[in-house]
């Protein structure tokens, strides 16, 4: 037994990065393939409640083991594409689509760092020095997938709902890059690590209520910007252009069935679980705890005399419940714009994208420049 424990010691004193790299890795491609059906479960009983119906209520407690059951189905549903598609194409279409979503939520931080046996551990895949950046240039190539999946259908409609894609996230694609740079002036850093450590400064104090120096706080056009572009390189309504039922009935993957359909759903789950994410990273705390817990974390230290270890897997573990929760919180956001709002006409999209939005973030980067100037933030 000694000589099994020295040898993991040893191990892990050599290899402890990409050991716990490896690991991070691993937990988060399985936590983002868990998110797709609770969305899926969730859009169904959020749309049900909305409407007054029921929703899935039959396989499972409340419906939510009717996810695993379209999961089930989608695997063993036969796979026969209709003999005019490019066929190496149309299968590739899919994964160019769902791989990009996966690696953007690498640079993304859940908790603070931890020391453990003189190591120090970074919870999130990659700390790069290159930040959101990457996850914009990465996500940049979710739209390859669109289009090469309404080219190689060979179908009039699914080259529509591709083209209107390629359209829509490039308008988008500038207003949501220029909305963070009040950011980046004025944290001073690309570091998506460094942001959120930020953020757990103090803004302003109002008496007993202490307002926390968030993104949100101190760029609130530039949120807004950012929310409003996030649900436009997504797809989701009110700008599911791409997938406009009533004029081009599915849109780019019309053509589309079985598993390779479920590829798409699972890339468009996975991408609105980052721009959460990312949201909540840039403008809300990341995984800065809610009001209330940094208190209650003490109060567990003090009454049950944790040592440092045990203390700071209890922080880790506050840290992460408050990232999901505010991550939660904007995945079910996306649902409820679904069903409250309206899909735009295409001109109406266009028109926002380059005569509203563009002009706003411009604005946004000139106003945060005279307040940084003045030393009002």
């Amino acid at each position: 037994m000694e000589t099994i424990l020295s040898t993991l010691n040893g191990l892990w004193a050599s290899n402890a990065n990409l050991i716990t790299t490896a690991v991070m890795a691993v937990v988060v491609a399985v936590s983002l393939l868990q998110v797709v059906p609770l969305m899926v479960w969730l859009e169904r009983r959020g749309s049900a409640v909305m409407q007054k119906r029921h929703g899935p209520n039959r396989l499972g407690p409340l419906g939510l083991f009717q996810g695993i059951a379209d999961g089930i189905k989608a695997v063993f549903k036969e796979d026969n594409p209709p003999a005019h598609v490019h066929k190496f194409f149309y299968r590739l279409a899919p994964v160019v689509c769902l791989i990009p979503a996966y690696m953007t939520f690498a640079v993304i931080p859940f908790a603070s760092s931890i020391t453990i046996g003189g190591h120090t551990i970074n919870f999130q895949v990659a700390d790069l020095n290159v930040g959101f950046l990457y996850i914009f240039s990465i996500a940049s190539l979710g739209v390859y997938g669109i289009i090469m999946a309404g080219w190689s259908s060979n179908n009039k409609y699914s080259l529509l709902g591709s083209l209107r894609s390629s359209a829509q996230m490039i308008s988008y694609e500038l207003s949501l890059g220029l909305s963070v740079i009040g950011i980046l002036m004025i944290f001073s850093s690309v570091k998506l690590g460094d942001i959120v450590r930020q953020q757990g400064e103090l803004l302003v104090q109002l008496g007993p209520i202490a307002i926390p120096k968030w993104g949100f706080f101190v760029q609130p056009l530039g949120f807004l910007i950012f929310l409003v572009s996030a649900y436009a390189e997504t797809n989701r309504l009110p700008f599911d252009l791409p997938e406009g039922e009533s004029e081009i009935v599915a849109g780019y993957h019309l053509e589309y069935g079985s598993m390779h359909f479920a590829l798409f759903m699972m890339a468009e789950y996975i991408n609105m679980t980052v721009a959460a994410a990312l949201t909540v990273t840039l403008f809300f705390g990341g995984w800065q705890m809610l009001p209330g817990l940094p208190q209650l974390h003490q109060l567990i230290i003090e009454q049950f005399q944790l040592v440092a270890l045990a203390g700071d897997g209890l922080r880790v573990l506050f840290e992460f419940g408050s990232f999901a929760a505010k991550t939660a919180f904007f995945l079910w956001l996306f649902v409820w714009v679904r069903w409250s709002l309206p899909r735009f006409r295409y001109d109406q999209l266009m028109d926002l994208g380059w005569r509203v939005m563009l002009p706003l973030s411009l604005v946004n980067i000139f106003v945060t420049g005279i307040l940084i100037y003045y030393k009002v933030v």
